[in-house]
């Protein structure tokens, strides 16, 4: 995914320190003691799958009401507001790629909590994208990918779900898929432009088959030596149901914003040779 050639932004990062999002208020603070921006980006999100289900109140607060404190601010400033969701908010049980406008069923109180943040979103402020995703992974912080890498170096065998498919999408495809709707977004406000986009990688594969992958992309520099045994997921210990199907059909993004994804793949040998470089 590219954005258009020669873009250049001016980012103000937010940190938790900056604004809480558990706080009421805290994003209007923010917002009210920084310059006017030309868009807001919310990747803010309880996203702690399982843990959601011991803390439901918190996921809602963070993934819901702190959502709508944000709309509320974007709409009365008239800034449009860029809101990453999650394939979560589908049950997984169709036989194919999600739609946009496929019903909604989430499984759990992550998936319920993210839903009620998009539907608070179309409710509060029209000019708004929401950007649902998949399987995300990144270079840096707490992910499937580095989780892998690490129990493959420290354990002989992982037991890793394999009825459960989906399509593995980097955050460094959707960093680059924010900054071309947002300057796309900047540059004429198209009212055409907003609503609700499926972004995800190309392709998909199971937990299992996305395991084998990252181990294989990393044989000639890391010593990994787990084995990966398939299981279902009816075998694996967590108190979360999951969608069994999170594809996504991300046609009307590359129609809308001309965004296109390489094979996950692709992206996956990217995010690795990235993690080299930071251990060498």
């Amino acid at each position: 995914m590219v954005a258009a050639a020669g873009e250049r932004v001016r980012l103000t990062a937010l940190s938790r320190a900056d604004c809480n999002l558990e706080q009421p208020g805290a994003v209007a603070r923010a917002l009210s003691n920084s310059p006017q921006p030309d868009i807001v980006v919310n990747a803010a999100a309880y996203t702690a799958v399982d843990k959601a289900e011991k803390e439901p109140s918190l996921a809602f607060r963070l993934n819901c009401e702190a959502v709508r404190e944000m709309a509320q601010v974007c709409a009365a400033r008239n800034i449009p507001l860029i809101h990453i969701s999650t394939d979560y908010v589908f049950d997984g049980q169709k036989d194919g790629p999600y739609r946009e406008d496929d019903a909604a069923n989430p499984l759990n109180v992550y998936g319920k909590s993210k839903l009620a943040g998009e539907i608070i979103l179309r409710e509060t402020w029209d000019a708004h994208v929401i950007l649902r995703t998949s399987w995300v992974y990144s270079p840096w912080g707490t992910n499937f990918v580095r989780t892998m890498l690490r129990l493959g170096m420290e354990r002989d065998e992982l037991r890793i779900v394999c009825d459960q498919v989906g399509s593995p999408t980097s955050a460094l495809q959707i960093a680059d898929a924010i900054l071309t709707v947002a300057t796309t977004l900047c540059g004429a406000y198209p009212a055409d432009h907003y609503g609700t986009f499926h972004l995800a990688a190309d392709g998909m594969t199971s937990w299992a088959g996305f395991a084998e992958r990252i181990f294989a992309g990393v044989a000639d520099w890391l010593p990994v030596k787990a084995r990966i045994v398939p299981i279902a997921a009816s075998e694996y210990p967590s108190p979360t149901k999951r969608p069994k199907n999170s594809r996504l059909d991300c046609s009307k993004l590359r129609a809308g914003f001309g965004i296109t994804s390489g094979p996950w793949e692709n992206a996956l040998s990217a995010v690795l040779e990235e993690i080299k470089r930071g251990a060498t």
